[in-house]
């Protein structure tokens, strides 16, 4: 994985040495948002963790795709987004659903964001899910939210981004879409076709790349012939930047100077975080994945834990304390190693009340199969 000085050197090729001067819109974060970004990366790892003992206590159908050790990418794309912005999220971006909009108030009914108790009932297949109990997992969008539903195909839904980045475009919109994709997906024609049509159109749709380094047992040296997967980014004449992936504030400086260069009018860009997957590709995975990834390479991945490298700066910056810093502690450990005393109470509460309520909500009556299928009466 690069350092973070590498990244920072490559990022500077995709852009200006004046545009690169403002790069570091943390300087504008308020000591208040920072201690909110904490706990939003708090709240994605505990997400992840209660459903993998949920699913271990057999209390839980389905496959798992655990964004553990990838957070920052999650928390630091979408903390700086205004409500009326668009997300497209894939399998491994759980937390997105409900991170959306999460800094107008994890509480606030009117936020342009689902709530943890709707993303936890879709995960239970329960009726109060958003398509009340069709799937499971990440299949799952909003119009009202702005989130554009996903599906398994990765890189599919750019193209859908696209076409709503440019009916932005077409409005007269400054709103922005972020698309979330692995490595893997870069492969693909629609990752293409969609990347290509925003760049012609200079539509503002900012696509995000997790690479965490395998494209479910595909290593990314056999996926791209570059070093970097954000190089595709020539091929379109737009910029490619490079993320920390485990550094929350990397990617949201990144992230921030794409989505304002997208509301300017000069079209889409591409981020590249790099990160490091730290299961199986799904939890029917994990096994295997022990097999075709040696031990080395999965400490070494995962030996940045995201939410310890944003303590660490938190503590140099004064803006937490060493004390504080420890009072809390599930970085650098599996999701059955820690307990609920390494997380925030509030952390513990909102998780607890959003189970609680997909477990005890009913599941949608049989004949409900047949809605949402044929073309129904306005009535």
């Amino acid at each position: 994985m690069n350092s973070e000085s590498s990244v920072v050197a490559k990022q500077t090729d995709a852009v200006s040495d004046t545009e690169s001067q403002s790069l570091r819109t943390r300087d504008q974060l308020a000591p208040a948002d920072h201690l909110e970004i904490l706990r939003q990366l708090y709240l994605a790892r505990y997400f992840d963790v209660r459903l993998i003992k949920e699913k271990r206590r057999g209390r839980l159908r389905g496959t798992l795709y655990s964004s553990h050790n990838q957070e920052a990418i999650l928390v630091g794309t979408l903390f700086g987004l205004r409500p009326d912005d668009w997300i497209s999220p894939i399998h491994r971006d759980m937390p997105a659903f409900f991170l959306k909009d999460m800094r107008s108030g994890w509480n606030n009914p009117d936020r342009k964001g689902m709530s943890v108790a709707e993303v936890c009932a879709q995960v239970w297949g329960k009726e109060a899910s958003p398509i009340r109990a069709r799937d499971n997992w990440s299949h799952i969008g909003s119009l009202d939210k702005g989130i554009i539903y996903s599906t398994s195909m990765l890189a599919a839904t750019i193209p859908v981004a696209a076409g709503v980045a440019f009916a932005f475009k077409l409005d007269g919109q400054d709103s922005v879409v972020l698309t979330y994709n692995g490595e893997g997906a870069t492969a693909r024609g629609d990752f293409h076709e969609g990347i290509n049509f925003a760049a012609i159109h200079k539509l503002p749709l900012i696509t995000i790349i997790e690479n965490n380094q395998w494209a479910y047992g595909t290593p990314v040296e056999l996926e791209c012939p570059t070093e970097d997967v954000a190089d595709r980014a020539k091929g379109y004449d737009i910029p490619g930047l490079i993320a920390d992936g485990q550094d929350v504030l990397d990617v949201y400086d990144k992230t921030m100077w794409a989505v304002e260069r997208a509301r300017r009018g000069r079209g889409p860009s591409i981020i590249e975080c790099k990160t490091f997957r730290a299961y199986g590709h799904g939890d029917h995975d994990d096994d295997r994945a022990m097999r075709y990834r040696d031990a080395e390479e999965i400490e070494r991945g995962r030996s940045r834990d995201p939410i310890s490298v944003y303590k660490r700066y938190l503590v140099e910056a004064q803006l937490l304390s060493a004390e504080e810093a420890d009072r809390h502690t599930p970085e650098n450990r599996d999701a059955l190693q820690v307990t609920d005393d390494d997380f925030p109470p509030e952390v513990i509460a909102a998780l607890k009340e959003a189970v609680e309520f997909a477990v005890s909500s009913p599941l949608p009556e049989a004949e409900e199969a047949f809605r949402w299928v044929f073309a129904e009466d306005a009535e």
